[in-house]
């Protein structure tokens, strides 16, 4: 594992496989596995039972909440929060065999929140700081702001960067919406 000057806390149940790089004060809670070539940056979080596939990236200051799989094609930028148990794919149709098979990624930007037990089909993007509600099942891409809920999930809203709800107009954001 490679890190930076500051301390990386590793809780001693955790599995981080040599080679992966974790940055300046994150913490790698209970029974979490990183591996080799992951990246995570500095002042995360990483929750019991997390695992962060071969070349994951996740950004700075993001939490993972516990039992989450972050797998194979999965990025998340800066400040990207993960609720417990939300489950990201990686494949379109998924057989246990398969020769042909290839990754599809996912995209989440910065300061997006996906809520607990959210399911984010392979191939979206999540715009910055969109909301994501728990148990929403995601198969297509969330706008900047956007506040999406629902079984497949719909847009039912805007938020501010601080994730309180500014508009219920589903189809416009409001005027001057992520201008600082």
């Amino acid at each position: 594992m490679s890190q930076g000057t500051d301390q990386v806390f590793v809780h001693p149940t955790a599995e981080v496989e040599e080679g992966a790089t974790i940055g300046d004060g994150t913490k790698v809670w209970h029974l979490a596995h990183v591996r080799s070539t992951a990246r995570i940056g500095g002042g995360c979080v990483i929750g019991r039972n997390v695992y962060v596939d071969s070349n994951v990236v996740i950004g700075d200051l993001c939490k993972v909440q516990n039992n989450v799989s972050v797998y194979q094609g999965v990025t998340l930028e800066d400040e990207v929060f993960v609720g417990p148990c939300a489950v990201f794919t990686n494949d379109f149709r998924p057989r246990a065999q398969n020769p042909d098979w290839q990754i599809t990624p996912t995209l989440v930007r910065r300061g997006a929140s996906i809520g607990a037990n959210a399911t984010l089909v392979c191939g979206i993007e999540v715009g910055s700081y969109a909301m994501i509600a728990a148990g929403s099942v995601v198969t297509r891409d969330v706008a900047p702001y956007q506040l999406v809920a629902g079984n497949p999930a719909r847009p039912k809203g805007w938020v501010n960067e601080k994730g309180e709800v500014v508009s219920r107009d589903p189809a416009t954001p409001p005027p001057g919406l992520g201008q600082g």
